[in-house]
C-alpha cells in the first residue's frame, strides 16, 4: 500500500506499447551505439501519473532507468517526424545531462549536434560550426545514420 503522497514508480515499457516512438528510439540506439560503444541502448520508461484521468509520461532513459529532462510530448505520437524529433531531444538531454558531455559530437567541429527538421520534414543532425572554406553551419546527417557519418 503507497502513501498518499509516495510517488509513482516509473516502469520499462514493453515494446511495441509506443510503436512510433519505438522505431524512433531505435535510430537513436543505432547512433548511441556508434558514439559511445561502451553504453547500452536507451530504453523508454514510463511514469504513472498522480491524477488517475491523465496518462503516463513516457521519457527516455538510460539502461539503467536514469532519465532527465521533460517528457515525450503525447502529440509527436502522430507523425515519424514528429516523434523522431521528440525522442531525438529527449535522448540527446538525458545522455548529456547524465554523462555530462555533449553528444553526439560533429567529427568535423567537435561540437556538439543538435536535431533538426530539413524542408521535407526529415530530421538531421546540424552542427554550428562553419565548414572549411568559410562556409555557414551545416547538416552533418540523418538522425540514426551516424554510422555512415556524411553530409547531405
Amino acid at each position: 500500500m503507497c502513501a498518499l503522497f509516495d510517488p509513482p514508480e516509473p516502469r520499462r515499457v514493453s515494446s511495441g506499447e509506443y510503436p512510433v516512438w519505438d522505431r524512433a528510439l531505435a535510430l537513436l540506439n543505432r547512433d548511441l551505439a556508434v558514439t559511445l560503444p561502451q553504453q547500452e541502448p536507451l530504453q523508454l520508461l514510463a511514469l504513472p501519473s498522480y491524477d488517475a484521468d491523465e496518462p503516463e509520461s513516457v521519457y527516455v532513459a538510460m539502461a539503467n532507468g536514469e532519465w532527465h529532462g521533460n517528457c515525450l510530448d503525447p502529440d509527436s505520437q502522430d507523425s515519424p517526424a514528429a516523434a523522431l524529433a521528440s525522442v531525438a531531444d529527449a535522448a540527446q538531454e538525458t545522455v548529456m545531462e547524465l554523462l555530462r558531455q555533449a553528444w553526439p559530437l560533429c567529427p568535423e567541429h567537435g561540437l556538439g549536434l543538435h536535431p533538426m527538421e530539413d524542408a521535407q520534414e526529415r530530421l538531421f543532425w546540424w552542427c554550428a560550426g562553419e565548414r572549411l572554406g568559410g562556409g555557414p553551419a551545416h547538416l552533418h546527417v540523418a538522425v540514426g545514420a551516424l554510422d555512415r557519418g556524411k553530409s547531405p
